[in-house]
């Protein structure tokens, strides 16, 4: 049941992320794109988190709004590497 929730909750983030960023377009929805950003977000946002309060580099998982900013960041870099590689 655990592991559901994860996925679910990664899910969430990544959508959210992917809202925030404004990657919504149905043609270049990917679920497994939304899982990898939310669950990565995690990690990055548990980072960011544990840098902002000055415990070093520390990464850790982290709730749900610091998987959506960790998700924001990973669609954001993500978005301009893929746009680096049309050109």
């Amino acid at each position: 049941m655990l592991i559901i929730a994860i996925i679910l909750l990664g899910m969430l983030a990544g959508f959210a992320g992917r809202w925030i960023v404004g990657q919504l377009s149905p043609a270049s929805f990917s679920a497994a794109e939304a899982f990898a950003a939310g669950i990565g977000g995690s990690f990055v946002g548990g980072l960011l988190a544990s840098l902002v309060s000055g415990d070093g580099l520390e990464i850790r998982a982290s709730g749900l709004v610091g998987s959506i900013v960790g998700a924001v960041v990973i669609l954001a870099v993500w978005g301009l590497v893929r746009s680096r590689g049309t050109q």
